[in-house]
Protein backbone atom coordinates (compact mmCIF):
# COMPACT_ATOMS: atom_id res chain seq x y z
CA UNK A 1 0.00 0.00 0.00
CA UNK A 2 2.59 2.42 0.50
CA UNK A 3 4.54 1.68 -2.73
CA UNK A 4 0.88 2.38 -4.33
CA UNK A 5 0.69 5.71 -2.50
CA UNK A 6 4.24 6.90 -3.40
CA UNK A 7 3.73 5.82 -6.83
CA UNK A 8 0.27 7.80 -6.82
CA UNK A 9 2.24 10.76 -5.85
CA UNK A 10 4.92 10.58 -8.59
CA UNK A 11 2.60 9.92 -11.12
CA UNK A 12 0.32 13.34 -10.06
CA UNK A 13 3.16 15.43 -9.96
CA UNK A 14 4.67 14.33 -12.75
CA UNK A 15 1.63 15.37 -15.14
CA UNK A 16 1.11 18.70 -13.01
CA UNK A 17 4.66 19.85 -13.67
CA UNK A 18 4.70 19.07 -16.92
CA UNK A 19 1.73 20.65 -17.91
CA UNK A 20 3.23 24.05 -16.12
CA UNK A 21 6.41 22.96 -18.14
CA UNK A 22 4.42 23.27 -21.59
CA UNK A 23 2.99 26.56 -20.59
CA UNK A 24 6.77 27.27 -19.15
CA UNK A 25 7.92 26.58 -22.89
CA UNK A 26 4.42 28.92 -24.10
CA UNK A 27 5.33 31.85 -22.36
CA UNK A 28 8.96 31.51 -23.44
CA UNK A 29 7.98 31.42 -27.29
CA UNK A 30 5.92 34.41 -27.23
CA UNK A 31 8.57 36.24 -25.40
CA UNK A 32 11.31 34.97 -27.34
CA UNK A 33 9.45 35.66 -30.37
CA UNK A 34 7.89 39.25 -29.75
CA UNK A 35 8.84 41.23 -26.86
CA UNK A 36 12.97 40.31 -26.94
CA UNK A 37 12.20 42.23 -30.35
CA UNK A 38 10.74 44.86 -28.74
CA UNK A 39 12.73 45.24 -25.71
CA UNK A 40 15.32 45.56 -28.64
CA UNK A 41 13.85 48.18 -30.80
CA UNK A 42 13.04 50.34 -27.75
CA UNK A 43 16.49 49.86 -25.68
CA UNK A 44 18.42 48.13 -27.69
CA UNK A 45 18.68 45.11 -25.43
CA UNK A 46 17.84 41.89 -24.60
CA UNK A 47 18.05 39.04 -22.73
CA UNK A 48 20.16 35.66 -24.30
CA UNK A 49 20.97 32.82 -22.68
CA UNK A 50 21.10 32.81 -18.74
CA UNK A 51 19.28 35.84 -18.72
CA UNK A 52 16.38 34.47 -21.25
CA UNK A 53 16.40 31.29 -18.71
CA UNK A 54 16.26 32.90 -15.32
CA UNK A 55 12.83 34.68 -16.46
CA UNK A 56 11.74 31.46 -17.60
CA UNK A 57 12.46 29.97 -14.72
CA UNK A 58 10.88 33.24 -12.39
CA UNK A 59 7.64 32.30 -14.92
CA UNK A 60 7.40 28.79 -14.02
CA UNK A 61 8.13 29.49 -9.71
CA UNK A 62 5.50 32.01 -9.84
CA UNK A 63 2.72 29.59 -12.12
CA UNK A 64 4.28 26.64 -9.49
CA UNK A 65 3.34 28.84 -6.37
CA UNK A 66 0.27 30.02 -7.74
CA UNK A 67 -0.75 26.82 -9.03
CA UNK A 68 0.24 24.57 -5.29
CA UNK A 69 -1.72 27.57 -3.45
CA UNK A 70 -5.09 27.52 -5.46
CA UNK A 71 -4.90 23.35 -6.02
CA UNK A 72 -4.27 23.15 -9.32
CA UNK A 73 -1.71 20.39 -8.94
CA UNK A 74 -4.44 18.37 -7.36
CA UNK A 75 -5.16 16.19 -10.04
CA UNK A 76 -7.20 12.84 -9.40
CA UNK A 77 -7.51 14.71 -5.74
CA UNK A 78 -10.18 17.69 -6.41
CA UNK A 79 -12.66 17.75 -9.02
CA UNK A 80 -11.60 18.13 -12.44
CA UNK A 81 -13.83 21.13 -12.85
CA UNK A 82 -11.86 22.74 -9.66
CA UNK A 83 -8.35 21.62 -10.85
CA UNK A 84 -9.12 23.61 -13.98
CA UNK A 85 -10.44 26.49 -12.48
CA UNK A 86 -7.44 26.93 -9.85
CA UNK A 87 -5.28 26.45 -12.92
CA UNK A 88 -6.85 29.24 -14.62
CA UNK A 89 -7.09 31.82 -11.45
CA UNK A 90 -2.89 30.82 -11.24
CA UNK A 91 -2.35 31.20 -15.19
CA UNK A 92 -4.18 34.94 -15.09
CA UNK A 93 -2.15 36.14 -12.39
CA UNK A 94 1.10 34.97 -13.28
CA UNK A 95 0.50 36.29 -16.76
CA UNK A 96 -0.65 39.57 -15.52
CA UNK A 97 2.73 40.27 -12.95
CA UNK A 98 4.66 39.12 -16.42
CA UNK A 99 3.11 41.37 -18.65
CA UNK A 100 4.00 43.84 -15.87
CA UNK A 101 7.85 42.61 -15.49
CA UNK A 102 8.06 43.16 -19.61
CA UNK A 103 6.83 46.56 -19.38
CA UNK A 104 9.09 47.32 -16.27
CA UNK A 105 12.13 46.03 -18.50
CA UNK A 106 10.76 48.17 -21.79
CA UNK A 107 10.39 51.16 -19.73
CA UNK A 108 7.02 51.25 -20.95
CA UNK A 109 3.70 49.96 -21.70
CA UNK A 110 3.82 47.45 -24.65
CA UNK A 111 1.42 45.60 -26.03
CA UNK A 112 -1.13 43.06 -24.44
CA UNK A 113 -2.55 41.22 -27.27
CA UNK A 114 0.46 38.95 -27.25
CA UNK A 115 0.36 37.71 -23.34
CA UNK A 116 -3.51 37.63 -23.70
CA UNK A 117 -3.62 35.44 -27.05
CA UNK A 118 -1.04 33.20 -25.04
CA UNK A 119 -3.26 33.00 -21.85
CA UNK A 120 -6.42 31.95 -24.61
CA UNK A 121 -4.23 29.03 -25.61
CA UNK A 122 -2.50 28.15 -22.41
CA UNK A 123 -6.34 27.89 -20.95
CA UNK A 124 -7.32 25.95 -23.94
CA UNK A 125 -4.46 23.65 -23.36
CA UNK A 126 -5.26 23.21 -19.39
CA UNK A 127 -8.67 22.34 -20.09
CA UNK A 128 -7.59 19.58 -22.49
CA UNK A 129 -4.77 18.65 -20.08
CA UNK A 130 -6.31 17.75 -16.87
CA UNK A 131 -9.32 16.17 -19.04
CA UNK A 132 -6.71 13.28 -20.03
CA UNK A 133 -4.81 13.18 -16.65
CA UNK A 134 -8.12 12.65 -15.06
CA UNK A 135 -8.82 9.89 -17.80
CA UNK A 136 -5.17 8.54 -16.89
CA UNK A 137 -5.66 8.68 -13.34
CA UNK A 138 -9.17 7.24 -13.05
CA UNK A 139 -7.83 4.17 -15.14
CA UNK A 140 -4.62 3.90 -12.79
CA UNK A 141 -6.04 4.55 -9.40
CA UNK A 142 -9.44 3.32 -9.09
CA UNK A 143 -11.41 4.29 -6.27
CA UNK A 144 -11.49 3.12 -2.73
CA UNK A 145 -13.58 0.55 -1.15
CA UNK A 146 -14.44 1.91 2.30
CA UNK A 147 -16.00 0.56 5.14
CA UNK A 148 -17.83 3.40 7.12
CA UNK A 149 -19.03 2.83 11.02
CA UNK A 150 -21.37 4.91 12.15
CA UNK A 151 -22.66 6.57 15.56
CA UNK A 152 -26.40 7.41 16.13
CA UNK A 153 -26.59 10.30 13.71
CA UNK A 154 -27.54 10.31 10.36
CA UNK A 155 -25.64 9.30 7.79
CA UNK A 156 -27.49 10.55 5.08
CA UNK A 157 -25.22 13.64 4.40
CA UNK A 158 -21.92 12.03 4.49
CA UNK A 159 -22.09 9.17 2.48
CA UNK A 160 -24.34 12.20 -0.57
CA UNK A 161 -20.68 14.09 -0.21
CA UNK A 162 -18.69 10.72 -0.45
CA UNK A 163 -21.02 10.09 -3.94
CA UNK A 164 -20.42 13.25 -5.21
CA UNK A 165 -16.82 11.84 -5.66
CA UNK A 166 -17.38 8.15 -6.86
CA UNK A 167 -14.27 8.63 -8.87
CA UNK A 168 -12.42 8.50 -5.35
CA UNK A 169 -14.43 6.74 -2.97
CA UNK A 170 -16.99 3.61 -3.30
CA UNK A 171 -18.61 3.53 0.60
CA UNK A 172 -18.81 -0.30 -0.12
CA UNK A 173 -20.49 -1.19 3.18
CA UNK A 174 -22.08 0.46 6.16
CA UNK A 175 -22.22 -0.70 9.88
CA UNK A 176 -23.34 0.55 13.20
CA UNK A 177 -20.95 1.23 16.72
CA UNK A 178 -23.35 -1.11 17.90
CA UNK A 179 -21.74 -4.45 16.74
CA UNK A 180 -19.35 -4.27 19.12
CA UNK A 181 -15.57 -3.54 19.30
CA UNK A 182 -14.80 -7.87 18.05
CA UNK A 183 -17.59 -7.50 15.40
CA UNK A 184 -16.15 -4.00 14.18
CA UNK A 185 -12.21 -5.52 13.98
CA UNK A 186 -13.13 -8.72 11.87
CA UNK A 187 -14.55 -6.38 9.29
CA UNK A 188 -12.51 -3.83 9.15
CA UNK A 189 -9.68 -6.84 8.55
CA UNK A 190 -11.84 -7.63 5.24
CA UNK A 191 -10.90 -6.19 2.19
CA UNK A 192 -11.69 -2.76 2.36
CA UNK A 193 -8.65 -0.08 1.28
CA UNK A 194 -10.25 2.10 4.28
CA UNK A 195 -12.21 2.71 7.11
CA UNK A 196 -14.86 5.80 8.04
CA UNK A 197 -15.35 6.51 11.35
CA UNK A 198 -18.40 8.64 11.46
CA UNK A 199 -19.34 10.33 14.94
CA UNK A 200 -18.53 7.18 17.17
CA UNK A 201 -17.71 6.85 21.01
CA UNK A 202 -14.60 8.41 21.90
CA UNK A 203 -13.40 5.35 23.47
CA UNK A 204 -14.62 2.94 20.73
CA UNK A 205 -13.01 5.28 18.30
CA UNK A 206 -9.69 5.44 19.81
CA UNK A 207 -9.22 1.64 20.22
CA UNK A 208 -10.87 0.88 16.43
CA UNK A 209 -7.98 4.16 16.05
CA UNK A 210 -5.29 2.36 16.84
CA UNK A 211 -6.21 -1.07 15.79
CA UNK A 212 -6.02 0.64 12.37
CA UNK A 213 -3.11 1.89 12.92
CA UNK A 214 -1.03 -1.43 13.94
CA UNK A 215 -2.48 -3.19 10.64
CA UNK A 216 -1.37 -0.71 8.71
CA UNK A 217 -4.76 0.65 7.36
CA UNK A 218 -6.23 3.95 6.21
CA UNK A 219 -8.43 5.94 8.46
CA UNK A 220 -10.78 8.77 7.88
CA UNK A 221 -12.30 10.40 11.00
CA UNK A 222 -14.67 13.10 11.23
CA UNK A 223 -12.85 15.26 13.89
CA UNK A 224 -14.93 16.00 17.16
CA UNK A 225 -13.98 19.63 18.93
CA UNK A 226 -11.71 18.31 20.99
CA UNK A 227 -9.42 17.12 18.32
CA UNK A 228 -9.50 20.24 16.43
CA UNK A 229 -8.83 22.34 19.98
CA UNK A 230 -5.50 20.00 20.64
CA UNK A 231 -4.11 20.25 17.10
CA UNK A 232 -3.17 23.94 18.42
CA UNK A 233 -1.68 22.97 21.73
CA UNK A 234 2.34 23.47 22.44
CA UNK A 235 4.85 20.99 22.49
CA UNK A 236 7.07 20.61 25.79
CA UNK A 237 8.56 17.91 28.05
CA UNK A 238 9.04 17.20 31.61
CA UNK A 239 11.79 15.32 32.16
CA UNK A 240 11.02 12.29 30.02
CA UNK A 241 7.62 13.04 30.11
CA UNK A 242 6.09 14.50 26.48
CA UNK A 243 3.30 16.96 27.79
CA UNK A 244 0.97 19.38 25.32
CA UNK A 245 -0.69 22.42 26.54
CA UNK A 246 -2.92 24.60 25.13
CA UNK A 247 -2.96 28.36 26.00
CA UNK A 248 -5.34 30.52 27.15
CA UNK A 249 -4.85 33.28 24.32
CA UNK A 250 -5.27 31.55 20.34
CA UNK A 251 -2.40 34.63 18.90
CA UNK A 252 0.58 35.76 20.48
CA UNK A 253 1.18 39.62 20.86
CA UNK A 254 3.83 39.47 17.82
CA UNK A 255 0.86 37.73 15.96
CA UNK A 256 -1.84 39.54 16.97
CA UNK A 257 0.76 43.07 15.81
CA UNK A 258 1.38 41.78 12.60
CA UNK A 259 -2.30 41.06 11.92
CA UNK A 260 -3.39 44.60 12.66
CA UNK A 261 -0.19 46.49 10.63
CA UNK A 262 -1.64 44.34 7.62
CA UNK A 263 -5.12 44.98 8.12
CA UNK A 264 -4.68 48.15 8.36
CA UNK A 265 -2.27 48.67 5.36
CA UNK A 266 -4.72 46.77 3.25
CA UNK A 267 -7.68 47.92 4.29
CA UNK A 268 -6.37 51.76 3.44
CA UNK A 269 -5.06 50.57 0.15
CA UNK A 270 -8.67 48.38 -1.23
CA UNK A 271 -11.05 51.23 0.03
CA UNK A 272 -8.98 54.06 -2.71
CA UNK A 273 -8.48 51.06 -4.87
CA UNK A 274 -12.81 50.16 -4.66
CA UNK A 275 -14.12 53.62 -3.81
CA UNK A 276 -15.30 53.89 -7.53
CA UNK A 277 -17.40 50.43 -7.36
CA UNK A 278 -18.68 51.51 -3.90
CA UNK A 279 -20.33 54.74 -5.56
CA UNK A 280 -22.00 53.56 -8.18
CA UNK A 281 -23.34 50.57 -6.64
CA UNK A 282 -24.07 53.07 -3.36
CA UNK A 283 -26.30 54.93 -6.37
CA UNK A 284 -28.08 52.10 -7.59
CA UNK A 285 -29.12 51.04 -5.03
CA UNK A 286 -30.76 54.57 -4.07
CA UNK A 287 -32.69 55.20 -7.56
CA UNK A 288 -34.10 51.46 -7.18
CA UNK A 289 -36.29 52.12 -4.45
CA UNK A 290 -34.97 54.98 -2.78
CA UNK A 291 -33.90 53.18 0.21
CA UNK A 292 -31.16 53.73 2.31
CA UNK A 293 -27.68 52.63 1.10
CA UNK A 294 -26.17 50.43 3.82
CA UNK A 295 -27.24 47.79 5.75
CA UNK A 296 -26.17 47.94 9.46
CA UNK A 297 -27.05 45.17 11.94
CA UNK A 298 -25.58 44.34 15.24
CA UNK A 299 -22.49 41.17 14.94
CA UNK A 300 -19.89 39.91 17.65
CA UNK A 301 -16.81 39.82 17.43
CA UNK A 302 -13.65 38.76 20.11
CA UNK A 303 -14.76 37.98 22.96
CA UNK A 304 -18.33 38.35 22.18
CA UNK A 305 -18.29 42.13 21.80
CA UNK A 306 -20.88 43.79 19.79
CA UNK A 307 -20.77 46.50 16.90
CA UNK A 308 -22.30 47.50 13.81
CA UNK A 309 -21.29 45.99 10.86
CA UNK A 310 -21.59 47.81 7.48
CA UNK A 311 -23.12 46.47 4.08
CA UNK A 312 -24.82 47.57 1.00
CA UNK A 313 -28.26 47.05 1.72
CA UNK A 314 -29.34 44.06 -0.54
CA UNK A 315 -32.94 43.27 1.00
CA UNK A 316 -35.73 45.16 0.58
CA UNK A 317 -36.47 47.64 3.57
CA UNK A 318 -39.13 45.41 5.26
CA UNK A 319 -37.12 42.32 4.86
CA UNK A 320 -37.19 41.71 8.50
CA UNK A 321 -40.47 43.53 9.45
CA UNK A 322 -41.44 40.93 12.26
CA UNK A 323 -38.22 41.77 13.83
CA UNK A 324 -37.17 37.57 13.40
CA UNK A 325 -33.61 37.15 12.81
CA UNK A 326 -33.48 34.32 9.63
CA UNK A 327 -30.76 33.81 7.35
CA UNK A 328 -30.91 34.33 3.65
CA UNK A 329 -32.70 31.21 1.96
CA UNK A 330 -31.57 29.97 -1.65
CA UNK A 331 -33.94 31.84 -3.98
CA UNK A 332 -34.97 34.55 -1.32
CA UNK A 333 -37.83 36.77 -2.61
CA UNK A 334 -36.76 39.63 -0.38
CA UNK A 335 -33.13 39.97 -2.41
CA UNK A 336 -33.34 42.77 -4.73
CA UNK A 337 -32.62 42.30 -8.14
CA UNK A 338 -29.56 44.85 -7.66
CA UNK A 339 -28.86 42.85 -4.37
CA UNK A 340 -28.65 39.53 -6.39
CA UNK A 341 -25.86 41.31 -8.37
CA UNK A 342 -24.04 42.82 -5.78
CA UNK A 343 -24.05 39.31 -3.62
CA UNK A 344 -22.99 36.96 -6.42
CA UNK A 345 -19.91 39.59 -7.02
CA UNK A 346 -19.85 40.33 -3.58
CA UNK A 347 -19.63 44.33 -3.99
CA UNK A 348 -22.34 44.31 -0.70
CA UNK A 349 -19.18 43.21 1.94
CA UNK A 350 -16.96 46.89 0.58
CA UNK A 351 -18.34 48.46 3.15
CA UNK A 352 -16.53 46.36 6.23
CA UNK A 353 -13.12 47.43 5.12
CA UNK A 354 -14.67 50.25 7.36
CA UNK A 355 -15.33 48.03 9.95
CA UNK A 356 -11.47 46.51 9.47
CA UNK A 357 -9.61 49.81 9.47
CA UNK A 358 -11.64 50.64 13.00
CA UNK A 359 -10.09 47.55 14.58
CA UNK A 360 -13.73 45.79 14.71
CA UNK A 361 -13.24 43.29 12.19
CA UNK A 362 -10.12 41.75 10.40
CA UNK A 363 -9.64 40.41 6.48
CA UNK A 364 -9.25 37.27 8.03
CA UNK A 365 -11.17 35.10 11.07
CA UNK A 366 -14.62 33.36 10.99
CA UNK A 367 -17.58 35.56 10.19
CA UNK A 368 -19.24 37.78 12.40
CA UNK A 369 -22.70 36.50 13.59
CA UNK A 370 -25.92 38.16 15.24
CA UNK A 371 -26.13 37.85 19.14
CA UNK A 372 -29.83 36.38 18.66
CA UNK A 373 -28.17 33.62 16.37
CA UNK A 374 -25.79 32.75 18.57
CA UNK A 375 -28.40 32.40 21.44
CA UNK A 376 -29.58 30.23 19.36
CA UNK A 377 -27.01 28.12 18.14
CA UNK A 378 -25.80 27.36 21.73
CA UNK A 379 -28.62 25.88 22.56
CA UNK A 380 -27.72 22.88 20.56
CA UNK A 381 -23.85 23.57 20.73
CA UNK A 382 -22.55 25.54 23.83
CA UNK A 383 -19.47 25.28 22.02
CA UNK A 384 -20.30 27.67 18.98
CA UNK A 385 -18.64 30.92 21.38
CA UNK A 386 -15.28 29.10 20.85
CA UNK A 387 -14.86 30.75 17.70
CA UNK A 388 -15.32 34.58 19.05
CA UNK A 389 -11.72 33.92 20.63
CA UNK A 390 -10.42 35.85 18.04
CA UNK A 391 -11.27 39.07 15.96
CA UNK A 392 -13.70 38.26 13.14
CA UNK A 393 -12.98 38.58 9.52
CA UNK A 394 -14.14 39.43 6.25
CA UNK A 395 -13.49 36.12 5.36
CA UNK A 396 -12.42 33.08 7.01
CA UNK A 397 -11.29 29.56 6.64
CA UNK A 398 -15.30 28.37 6.57
CA UNK A 399 -15.77 30.41 3.99
CA UNK A 400 -12.70 29.09 1.74
CA UNK A 401 -13.57 25.45 2.84
CA UNK A 402 -16.96 25.57 3.20
CA UNK A 403 -20.29 27.45 1.79
CA UNK A 404 -22.75 29.85 2.82
CA UNK A 405 -24.86 27.19 3.67
CA UNK A 406 -22.22 24.48 4.84
CA UNK A 407 -23.94 23.39 8.91
CA UNK A 408 -23.17 25.34 11.66
CA UNK A 409 -21.68 22.68 13.40
CA UNK A 410 -19.15 22.06 10.37
CA UNK A 411 -18.57 26.02 10.42
CA UNK A 412 -17.62 25.61 13.79
CA UNK A 413 -15.32 23.01 13.27
CA UNK A 414 -13.85 24.93 10.51
CA UNK A 415 -13.15 28.36 12.80
CA UNK A 416 -11.45 26.31 14.92
CA UNK A 417 -8.84 24.85 12.89
CA UNK A 418 -8.37 28.14 11.82
CA UNK A 419 -7.51 29.64 15.27
CA UNK A 420 -5.73 26.59 16.48
CA UNK A 421 -3.46 26.74 13.44
CA UNK A 422 -2.90 30.43 13.24
CA UNK A 423 -0.24 32.05 11.47
CA UNK A 424 0.88 34.44 9.01
CA UNK A 425 1.01 32.50 6.32
CA UNK A 426 -2.04 31.22 6.70
CA UNK A 427 -3.41 34.49 6.29
CA UNK A 428 -1.84 35.04 3.41
CA UNK A 429 -2.95 31.84 1.76
CA UNK A 430 -6.81 32.58 3.16
CA UNK A 431 -6.92 35.69 1.29
CA UNK A 432 -5.32 34.35 -2.48
CA UNK A 433 -8.04 31.61 -1.91
CA UNK A 434 -10.49 34.11 -1.25
CA UNK A 435 -10.14 35.93 -4.30
CA UNK A 436 -10.97 32.74 -6.03
CA UNK A 437 -14.28 31.42 -3.98
CA UNK A 438 -15.31 35.21 -5.44
CA UNK A 439 -15.91 33.11 -8.72
CA UNK A 440 -17.65 30.64 -7.81
CA UNK A 441 -21.18 30.85 -7.20
CA UNK A 442 -22.29 27.98 -4.90
CA UNK A 443 -20.32 29.48 -2.38
CA UNK A 444 -22.82 31.85 -2.14
CA UNK A 445 -25.95 29.72 -1.98
CA UNK A 446 -28.89 30.65 0.66
CA UNK A 447 -30.01 27.81 3.23
CA UNK A 448 -32.14 25.15 1.62
CA UNK A 449 -35.52 24.94 2.89
CA UNK A 450 -34.58 21.27 4.28
CA UNK A 451 -31.16 22.14 5.64
CA UNK A 452 -30.49 21.05 9.56
CA UNK A 453 -29.20 24.40 11.02
CA UNK A 454 -28.59 24.99 14.99
CA UNK A 455 -31.49 27.62 15.31
CA UNK A 456 -34.79 25.64 16.27
CA UNK A 457 -37.03 28.91 16.06
CA UNK A 458 -35.99 29.55 12.06
CA UNK A 459 -36.41 25.64 11.60
CA UNK A 460 -40.09 26.03 12.82
CA UNK A 461 -40.64 29.08 10.90
CA UNK A 462 -39.48 27.25 8.10
CA UNK A 463 -42.06 24.45 8.21
CA UNK A 464 -44.95 26.68 9.04
CA UNK A 465 -44.45 28.87 5.87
Amino acid sequence: MKHFESTKRIVVLQMSLLGLLVHTVAYSYVWYTIYSEIMQRYMWRTFYGKGFLLLAAVYFVLLLFFTGTYGGLKIGYLKQWDVFFSQVISLLFVNAISYLQICLLSLRMVTVYPILGLTVVQIAFAALWIFICQKVYTQLFPPRNLLLISGERPIEDILHKFASRKDKYNIAKCVREELGREALEKEILERYDGVVLWDINTGLRNKLLKFCYSKGIRVYMMPKIPDIMIQGSAQLHLFDTPILFTREYSMTVEQRMIKRFIDIVCSLILIVLTSPFMLITAIAIKLYDHGPVLYKQIRCTRNMQEFQILKFRSMRTDAEKDGVARLASKNDSRITPIGKFIRACRIDELPQLFNILKGEMSFIGPRPERPEIIKQYQEDMPEFTFRTKVKAGLAGYAQVYGKYNTTPYDKLKLDLFYIENYSVWLDLKLMLLTLKILFQPDSTEGVEENQTTAMKEIKQEEEEK
